[in-house]
């Protein structure tokens, strides 16, 4: 499974967003998509996983135009798990996992067996097992992140795309949710907002920032002084990890 972004571009209110982003990820790949707050990752992302519709431009799976395929198509084709998750109405976590199969539901010919152990081994997998009952508005920030990746997992799409799956959780929930993300057999796409998890977990690094992408490269290429600072504007130090090899940032106060 290999994703191409062409020359998306993208604009609100007359105020353009996306300018011109072409990227290739090939197949199995972990990419980390970061820049500042406002550059428009996000409304990347939702161009791609078809939430937008861009203004020119086009997102290829495998070949296949993003635009051209039906929800139901583009379903088993990518998984999505989005920044913005609020639930109007509460269920228990089984079900909420459950919705991540209705691209595969066929009428009056379900295996009810297979679809139960499919959300079973997801539940399982992000370490939920006996909260299958428990109300989805009752979780902490991380149980429902946890339910959400879940149902991203039963749907059993070789890639998926994340808009920051981390974001306001704590430092051990944000390192469960890589965890479990990084021993799929998947191809990952997702913004992340902290340069440490994505140094540790990314296998390529994407630079964003004022609406285009400025450089791809690998974590030990990209996470470098010259480049943070001109990203985020401050200074850092990068040491390299004894135990996994990755870069480590450092971030310096102004003193």
């Amino acid at each position: 499974m290999k994703l191409e972004v062409k020359d998306i571009t993208y604009s609100i209110d007359s105020k353009l967003i996306v300018d011109g982003v072409s990227l290739g990820i090939e197949e199995g790949m972990f990419v980390g998509l970061l820049g500042p707050n406002g550059c428009g990752k996000s409304t990347l992302l939702k161009n791609i996983y078809k939430v937008y519709k861009p203004d020119s431009g086009a997102v290829y799976i495998d070949g296949k135009n993003v635009a051209e395929l039906s929800s139901k198509d583009t379903a088993h084709e990518m998984s999505v798990m989005q920044q913005e998750n609020n639930v109007e109405f509460d269920m228990v976590v089984y079900d909420m996992v459950m919705l991540g199969r209705f691209s595969h539901q066929k009428m009056f010919n379900n295996d009810k067996r297979k679809e139960k152990k499919i959300v079973m081994d997801a539940i399982k997998e992000v370490g939920l097992e006996g909260y299958e009952q428990r109300s989805f508005l009752s979780l902490s920030g991380g149980e429902k992140q946890r339910t959400l990746v879940a149902r991203a997992l039963v749907q059993q799409a070789p890639l998926i795309i994340l808009d920051e799956p981390t974001n306001h959780l704590d430092i051990g929930y944000q390192y469960q949710i890589m965890n479990i993300l990084k021993r799929q057999n998947l191809t990952v796409f997702s913004s992340i907002h902290d340069l440490n998890v994505a140094a540790c977990y990314c296998d390529r690094i994407v630079f964003m920032k004022k609406g285009h992408l400025i450089d791809v490269g690998t974590p030990e290429e990209m996470f470098v002084p010259e480049k943070i600072f001109n990203l985020f504007g401050v200074n850092t130090q990068i040491m390299t990890n004894s135990v996994t090899g990755k870069p480590n940032i450092i971030f310096l106060p102004e003193l």
